[in-house]
């Protein structure tokens, strides 16, 4: 079985995000973190891939004998945009993204924005608060 590529690390988030270039996106970073902070209880935790991820579960694979520890919710701030991790699947939050404004999403977990502007900020919290609820139930976890 191969070994999981993304673990948890000891690197301190916002030393991580002090040093994202360029400024826009270090900026829009920052602020990301603190828009998920005022959603969530749980505390940002700087994963192998650089991925801020918020709680955790645990997972074990229908279709192979991989299983691991995960965050319930994260973001990465990427080259071309930053990407926010709704491990539940995006489209399951259609309603809300009809309301978010610019953005792009891939068929399973991955909602991208370019930058924080283009979305509205309460929808995305809905999203956030929403999709950590709805992995709270589906794998238990406080």
């Amino acid at each position: 079985m191969s070994e999981i590529k993304t673990h948890l690390t000891d690197i301190d988030v916002d030393s991580y995000l002090n040093g994202i270039e360029p400024e826009k996106k270090r900026q829009d970073s920052i602020e990301l973190k603190k828009i998920f902070d005022s959603v969530l209880n749980e505390k940002a935790v700087l994963w192998s891939n650089n991925m801020i991820g918020y709680g955790m579960y645990h997972y074990k694979s229908e279709r192979s004998r991989q299983e691991g520890d995960w965050p319930l919710i994260a973001f990465s701030p990427r080259k071309q945009n930053i990407a926010i991790y709704l491990i539940p699947g995006v489209s399951k939050y259609q309603d809300l993204l009809d309301q978010l404004g610019k953005y792009k999403m891939s068929s399973g977990s991955c909602l991208y924005i370019n930058k924080l502007e283009d979305v509205d900020i309460d929808v995305l919290k809905k999203i956030i608060a929403a999709s950590v609820a709805d992995m709270k139930k589906m794998y238990n976890v406080e």
